[in-house]
């Protein structure tokens, strides 16, 4: 019997913590993990006490048929990236790794080439979390270095600096 790999044993947390997601458009499982040890985990949806999207049945970002990536301030959700941050000290953040599933609510299934919005790349940079690792389906993944984010700003080219 084949063990499964260290990374894929956090993924698939991190996609059962999706499970739990609330948006109608993705479901997103996060978990920050450290030294062999789960920090924190977070999942998106909308702020305690707020209804959800799945119990409200709509999703006004779908509504409006807004792209993937554009007009998150419409969105009821908190992201996973993002409730994991919360949930965790910064300095037991820092040099940790985030392990980032999404799921599509309809079929149940792995989406892969996602990442990190613009917004949640800020949060992960400032908790000072290292690597983000991104399952694109059961056995494969990618890993992005959060330096890189800094080094190679990409939202300066949104504001045309």
């Amino acid at each position: 019997m084949e063990r499964v790999s260290k990374i894929n044993y956090y993924l698939d947390i991190a996609q059962t913590v999706a499970k739990r997601g609330t948006c109608l458009r993705r479901k997103f499982g996060a978990i920050i993990v450290k030294n062999d040890s789960i920090v924190s985990t977070g999942y998106a949806g909308a702020p305690r006490g707020r209804k959800n999207c799945c119990d409200l049945g709509t999703c006004m970002r779908e509504e409006l048929k807004i792209p993937r990536g554009e007009r998150y301030e419409l969105c009821r959700s908190v992201h996973a990236e993002a409730n994991a941050i919360i949930a965790a000290p910064r300095e037991t953040m820092i040099g940790s790794d985030l392990y980032l599933a999404c799921i599509d609510p309809r079929t149940g299934e792995v989406v892969p080439g996602t990442c990190c919005c613009q917004m949640c790349k800020r949060m992960v940079i400032n908790a000072g979390i290292a690597r983000v690792y991104v399952r694109e389906n059961a056995e494969e993944y990618s890993v992005y270095n959060v330096e890189d984010w800094v080094t190679n700003d990409d939202s300066l080219g949104q504001i045309g600096y």
